[in-house]
């Protein structure tokens, strides 16, 4: 008996080395959780990052179509027909007169030619086709000659 107590007694761990591993098992878990929380945050900051440079993206296309729009508006006054005509008063342009109007006959000048979209006399329609009759051949008369008279076609008269 003294022998087996003396094996159990060699297998028995310290007191100490049991707080040890313990305190061991307590730090391992720690250090898992300060990992998963470091990784959560990690991540949660980089979407927050990218999610606020979203939102500086559309508030700078939201500026530029504004300042297309203005743009548009101040090509559409420029080009008005009274600012135009303002304009070219003040280049010294005026309208002229059926009187003031010059035309010049250029020899060899031919003028612009009406487009013409399709031929002036009318050409014959081509002739559809002739299909043989095995295409021709609709759905129910082949039904017809097919299921309800069926026989037809093996009966050949002899002459």
């Amino acid at each position: 008996m003294d022998n087996v107590q003396r094996i159990s007694q060699v297998y028995i761990q310290a007191p100490w080395r049991k707080q040890l591993q313990y305190a061991g098992l307590f730090l391992l878990i720690l250090i898992l959780i300060a990992m998963v929380a470091f990784f959560y945050i990690n991540v949660t900051a980089r979407a927050a990052a990218i999610g606020r440079e979203i939102q500086l993206m559309q508030y700078e296309i939201e500026g530029l179509e504004r300042r297309i729009v203005d743009l548009e508006t101040e090509m559409a006054e420029l080009t008005s027909f009274t600012e135009i005509v303002d304009r070219a008063s003040d280049l010294g342009f005026y309208p002229v007169s059926q009187d003031e109007v010059v035309y010049l006959v250029v020899p060899g000048y031919q003028s612009r030619q009406p487009i013409k979209l399709g031929s002036s006399h009318a050409q014959p329609l081509p002739e559809a086709s002739k299909l043989s009759p095995d295409y021709t051949e609709s759905l129910f008369e082949w039904l017809r000659e097919r299921v309800f008279n069926p026989a037809a076609p093996l009966v050949e008269i002899e002459q």
